[in-house]
């Protein structure tokens, strides 16, 4: 009789002290509610998936959730395969990548975080516990500050006033023109977020002409209340392998991909002007941002679509083997009328 396999997955190596932990507000975190650890864990999943689901188990709060860095770690596998495992664990519920805005105003930034659930979860559990992390963003960025007010010390007293013996004054000079501010000569906002781009991702290196010729497009992104973090992570999210041209890719997405005008904050209705501290989720495949709702299992449609029909398009059924007995009978025949 056969015995089940009561493993839960290839053994992970033993955790490093070394193991690299990610930037403050980055990295792993641990969604609640989960199943105490057992050695059934995992084990509805195929072995490269366990051996990854394991690992990742035992990382610990803030840990490093890259590809690349899980990769170093579990030598069984390269950084495809991982990314492999990581969208299949995304489908099977155990995952979620997720951006999210920290700070208030101009300091606003984005951080990517990875939640992990050892317990597989269901589509509707993610996007209610998603939202729940979405309110808790905007209480704690729009919650005042409990610094209490320290009263300001009470001005000295002044001394009285001594005589002083009235003086000439001078001649007023005539003044210098004023220098022209720097401030107003720099490049715009829009033209530094265009410029940086290339050093985020070389693919995206644009010149000094291609920076003037977008600078229009994405300042109007700018002025309908998107921080350039935002745009930043618009422009650079789900790039393909190559790109031809980096000036005709951006000028397409900034095009297709103009966000809403949002309202300004003194708005005389009642309703609450829509905040960027909203939580995306990212695709586990490829990167593309959008509402929980918006990405069952983690994934986006065209992803979704593409995992579901399995790794390519399934290829054509074989032709028929040859009959070789008969072929050899024809070129038999055919040697005998020579």
């Amino acid at each position: 009789m056969a015995a089940r396999q009561t493993s839960s997955a290839l053994q992970p190596p033993a955790l490093s002290d070394a193991y690299p932990m990610a930037n403050p507000g980055y990295g792993k975190r641990v969604a609640p509610d989960q199943l105490p650890r057992g050695a059934s864990d995992f084990t509805l999943l195929p072995t490269r998936e366990r051996y990854v689901a394991g690992f990742i188990d035992h990382l610990p709060e803030g840990a490093s959730m890259s590809v690349k860095q899980l990769a170093k770690q579990l030598p069984l596998y390269g950084q495809q395969a991982i990314s492999s495992a990581l969208t299949a664990l995304s489908v099977a519920g155990h995952l979620r990548r997720v951006r999210c805005p920290i700070g208030a105003g101009d300091e606003t930034r984005w951080v990517f975080r990875t939640f992990w659930s050892r317990t597989a979860r269901d589509n509707e559990w993610w996007t209610t516990f998603l939202a729940t992390e979405t309110t808790t963003a905007q209480a704690t960025a729009e919650a005042p500050s409990l610094t209490p007010n320290t009263p300001a010390p009470a001005p000295a007293p002044a001394p009285a006033p001594t005589a002083v013996p009235q003086q000439r004054t001078p001649p007023p000079r005539p003044e210098a023109p004023l220098a022209p501010s720097t401030a107003e000569t720099g490049p715009s906002p829009a033209y530094l977020a265009l410029a940086r781009l290339g050093r985020a991702d070389h693919r995206l290196a644009l010149s000094a002409d291609d920076c003037a010729t977008l600078e229009p497009q994405a300042a109007e992104w700018l002025a309908r209340g998107v921080s350039v973090d935002y745009l930043t992570s618009a422009l650079t999210a789900g790039l393909p392998a190559a790109i031809d041209s980096p000036v005709g890719f951006l000028r397409h997405r900034l095009t297709t991909k103009t966000p809403p005008q949002l309202p300004t904050k003194n708005t005389g209705s009642g309703t609450t002007a829509p905040t960027a501290s909203s939580l995306l989720v990212e695709c586990t495949e490829c990167g593309t941002p959008g509402p929980p709702e918006a990405l069952p299992d983690g994934l986006c449609r065209p992803c979704r679509e593409t995992h579901s029909k399995g790794p390519g398009d399934p290829s054509p059924a074989p032709a028929a083997a040859p009959d070789i007995k008969a072929r050899m009978a024809n070129l038999r025949n055919l040697l005998r009328s020579v």
